[in-house]
């Protein structure tokens, strides 16, 4: 068996990556884990989690997080701050090039997350994770008996507006075009939910608030006509966009460029693996995420132990 620095590479170091590398650093395999900026991914930006078990009162994103970080530490895990610009997943050696130079293993798990797709207006960066929200399972009970907006038209749109009814008092939907792209019964319970005001033929042109987000800013896209809503929090779903672009044809993605992972987290390539957001899921939350890592973490080692003996 050729000699590599590495039993295992963990690439990305959300919860996904963090967990992967608990259960490799615990099965006492050489393992490394590469983040571009500091551990955390996504959840950095989530105020308050809720709904992760093992918190009946709740936590920050940050902190749990840092919980993770410091549970990996403790167990050996090594992090590196240091981004991947390319690799070569071909050869049963895997070739993993640094912005520092080149690094070898026997395998590796791409936990590289991915990011909502933006509606690019001003404000939304300002109120990010501070009244501007993706995730209607993660924030809707924070709304409760306010006023929100949600943007979209589409399946994950309509289905989290019918969510977030639960709670807040009222849900403008927002859509660019005249009728819902959603599926034909999510739109017919849509209609005739009473919390929900459509604003049809619109888009965002401006988010605003003081303290906080309090009002956003509306265009008819046929009329041109422009008027304010008062809300206390507004919900994208325009989509989301994995973090895979640096991976190029190495592994199989699927149309939306996300890792194609069966159960086993085995992607197309022998020896590579994915966990979290940036595989092809049907949810994308922190408790999958650890799910899957710990499957790809497991997996992972299997494959390792098969080559060496």
């Amino acid at each position: 068996m050729e000699k590599v620095d590495y039993d295992l590479i963990i690439i990305g170091g959300g919860p996904a990556g963090l967990t992967a590398g608990i259960y490799a650093a615990r099965a006492r395999l050489n393992v490394v884990l590469f983040e571009k900026l500091v551990p955390g991914g996504q959840i950095l930006v989530t105020d308050w989690i809720e709904n992760y078990p093992g918190f009946p009162e709740g936590i920050s994103g940050v902190d749990l997080v840092g919980k993770m970080a410091d549970q990996a530490k403790r167990l050996g895990l090594k992090i590196e701050s240091n981004e991947v610009v390319s690799l070569n997943l071909s050869g049963k050696v895997k070739k993993i090039n640094l912005d520092s130079g080149m690094v070898t293993a026997h395998a590796v798990i791409l936990a590289t997350g991915a990011h909502p797709r933006k509606l690019e207006v001003p404000g939304e960066d300002a109120f990010y994770g501070r009244g501007i929200s993706f995730c209607a399972t993660c924030d809707g009970p924070f709304y409760r008996n306010k006023t929100v907006a949600a943007v979209g038209g589409g399946d994950t749109a309509v289905q989290e507006t019918l969510f977030l009814t639960k709670f807040a008092r009222k849900v403008y939907l927002i859509h660019r075009r005249d009728k819902l792209r959603a599926a034909k019964i999510l739109q017919e319970r849509a209609l005739a939910n009473e919390k929900i005001e459509f604003v049809w033929n619109s888009v965002i042109t401006h988010i605003g608030g003081s303290d906080g987000l309090d009002k956003i800013f509306v265009k008819n896209v046929k009329t041109g006509e422009e008027k304010e809503l008062a809300v206390d929090g507004c919900f994208i779903w325009v989509g989301i966009l994995p973090n895979t672009g640096f991976l190029g044809d190495s592994v199989k993605l699927d149309e939306y460029g996300f890792v194609i992972a069966n159960n086993n987290m085995e992607t197309s390539v022998p020896g590579v693996f994915a966990a979290g957001d940036g595989r092809n899921t049907p949810l994308r939350q922190v408790s999958t995420a650890v799910g899957d890592a710990a499957i790809a973490a497991f997996s992972a080692e299997h494959y390792i132990e098969s080559l060496k003996n």
